[in-house]
């Protein structure tokens, strides 16, 4: 127990303290239960079923990638949902993969997105339902070239504001031991292992005059810690975890600035644009938010009540939006502003049937995720918008649930905002001005060497790395950053000391074990890279580059039939593979398969027409 948990009135914020799911809730409070099942929380995830999925699966045409020349399609096989991924020539299909979906991501208001999992391992599949247009799309992040296909991972990030309390293997990335199905009563209210408990016993609480300390009720709350329950899920952008903090850790009635620090870019002449789970950054700009608990602050008597603007003055998190009248959200602006605040005409009172919200939050896109639109929650005074300036100048990163940063919080919010955002050079030189001031002589050298690593300055690193011994180093993403450096620099030994170091820290991050097994193929080492190799592909079968690397390993101990096979199968999963291709057309004319070797070879040209030596090697091979 440590810092805020100790001086928490809430007993069930002790570790102690276990999660009991939804159904345990349900048992006294069946109509709160059914009635926030249909809410687009309690829809946030679930297995892909047709009751879960909200899709048109008919009268769709496939939808097409023009720039990775691939078509996908949805489909069901009995009771179980597909995507196909495929390539025509002409009207033949000339490359297919179908892949199961396993989980559907997204209540269905906005979108369904599909997920896939693979012994533990979730990706998101490159198909998504936009509800509001009624078609499907590349998901977000997928368009313009960036289309990973089935390999994007789903990490704890995005799956705990998913989904109720989901468990991650210790060091992995997207590896998963329980996934529940949809946020639950809990990620509200806190673990109600000892409530349960609790009430089994007999023991009540006149809760309309005293707080039951066996749960938490957010409405009990101060404004501060209400809308911290909220921004845990409604506030994206670049999470910075706070040291030995998980995901995980956050429970109802902590501030959330205890476990993690949330940053957003500030741009001029882009004030108006917001990304899609922006409500609780929106609604802390908005004047009546500011106005009303400036109020607050000056009588802290009235901690909770009318008084103060917070998200729940508007919502009810157990009913459906879909359900709540107009005239509810209308009334909560009325608690304030009365009939007569309005200086709209009449004709347009009428024209918009007195809705409030149609012109202080309208709808818009946001910049994000396509094909939605969705209420900006900056409440404001409607004017004729702005024209967006031609050039987008960053002027820095803020964080929005801290206002008491140190200085480590703040180097690691920009190299956090470089990383994730692929912001701004300049953002390294921000992180390195924070970072000279960090007592902590480890902390201070991990981030420095974070920064060189982003910046590609492999000398450095190893500079930076005498400051630390990898024996002791506990953080893994240094020990691979470490590892990287030595590779790119061509010490391939003391890059497998730190490789190996972080895979021993992180067993189940796979692109540790892959880094580990290219290590040993650098230094010939073949029968340690085939038993790594192996052993990634154990834990993820279908990974395309293992596969090759494999291959390539086969191919050095002369046992070509095995990395043929190897280049085959990476083939299967990505028909663009472009060293299985050269690879396998290398071993098809070793065996005296000229015609396969120079249809490899052209496969090659046609997805990299510029490759020069292919060409040369196609020429030489077909003058043969």
């Amino acid at each position: 127990m440590n810092g805020e948990k100790d001086v928490s009135p809430y007993l069930n914020h002790s570790d102690t303290v276990s999660y009991v799911g939804k159904e345990a809730c349900k048992n006294c409070h069946p109509a709160i239960y059914n009635s926030f099942i249909e809410t687009g929380m309690g829809q946030s995830f679930g297995a892909a079923t047709r009751e879960k999925s909200a899709a048109q699966f008919k009268g769709h045409k496939p939808v097409f990638d023009s720039i990775k020349n691939l078509y996908y399609y949805p489909h069901w096989i009995k009771d179980s949902m597909y995507i196909t991924e495929f390539r025509l020539k002409g009207k033949d299909t000339i490359y297919q993969r179908t892949e199961r979906v396993d989980y559907i991501i997204g209540s269905g208001q906005h979108t369904n997105s599909h997920l896939s999992v693979i012994n533990g391992f979730v990706y998101q599949l490159p198909l998504t339902w936009y509800a509001q247009k009624h078609k499907w799309d590349l998901p977000p992040g997928f368009e313009k070239g960036r289309n990973v296909r089935f390999s994007r991972a789903i990490e704890m990030e995005c799956m705990s504001c998913h989904n109720a309390m989901p468990t991650i293997e210790k060091g992995s990335v997207n590896k998963f031991i329980k996934i529940p199905d949809g946020i639950d009563c809990e990620r509200c209210h806190g673990p109600g292992g000892l409530h349960v408990w609790d009430k089994l016993q007999g023991n009540f609480v006149d809760t309309a005059h005293q707080i039951d300390y066996t749960i938490v009720n957010p409405r009990k709350l101060s404004w501060e810690l209400q809308i911290d329950v909220c921004q845990r899920c409604h506030l994206q952008g670049n999470a910075i975890l706070k040291p030995g903090k998980q995901f995980s850790d956050f429970k109802p009635g902590m501030k959330l600035s205890s476990m993690v620090d949330v940053f957003l870019p500030k741009y001029e002449g882009r004030e108006d644009e917001f990304i899609m789970a922006s409500h609780a950054q929106r609604l802390q700009q908005s004047k009546c938010f500011i106005e009303s608990n400036k109020l607050v602050k000056k009588d802290e008597s009235k901690s909770f009540g009318t008084l103060n603007l917070t998200c729940i003055t508007c919502h009810n998190p157990h009913v459906s939006v879909k359900v709540t009248g107009t005239q509810i959200f209308n009334n909560a602006c009325k608690n304030c502003h009365s009939n007569n605040t309005c200086t709209e005409s009449k004709a347009k009172l009428n024209l918009v049937q007195n809705n409030c919200v149609s012109c202080h939050m309208p709808k818009s896109g946001a910049i994000d995720i396509p094909h939605v639109s969705v209420h900006d929650h900056k409440i404001k005074i409607p004017v004729e918008p702005k024209k967006l300036s031609d050039i987008k100048k960053f002027v820095g990163i803020y964080c929005v649930n801290n206002m008491s940063l140190n200085n480590e919080a703040k180097a690691k919010g920009y190299l956090g905002y470089f990383e994730k955002f692929e912001g701004e050079l300049g953002s390294l030189d921000s992180a390195n001005y924070w970072v000279k001031d960090i007592k902590d002589l480890i902390v201070q050298t991990e981030i420095q060497i974070h920064s060189a690593y982003l910046n590609n300055d492999w000398v450095e690193v190893i500079h930076l790395a005498k400051n630390i011994s990898v024996e002791t180093e506990s953080d893994f993403w240094t020990c691979y950053r470490i590892g990287q450096a030595y590779q790119n620099t061509n010490d391939y030994q003391s890059a497998q000391v730190y490789y190996e170091r972080a895979v021993k820290l992180a067993p189940y991050n796979l692109e540790f074990e892959n880094k580990l097994a290219i290590i040993y193929l650098l230094q010939n080492k073949f029968e340690l890279a085939i038993a790594q190799f192996k052993n990634s592909l154990q834990q993820q079968p279908k990974q395309q580059e293992a596969l090759v690397n494999l291959g390539f390993a086969y191919a050095n101990l002369k046992e070509n039939k095995l990395a043929l096979d190897c280049y085959s199968q990476a083939l299967k999963l990505d028909p663009d593979q472009q060293q299985a291709l050269l690879n396998r057309a290398a071993l098809f004319h070793l065996a005296g398969e000229r015609r396969k070797a120079i249809f490899d070879l052209k496969q090659i040209l046609l997805i990299n027409p510029g490759q020069e030596q292919v060409k040369l090697l196609l020429k030489e091979i077909e003058s043969e």
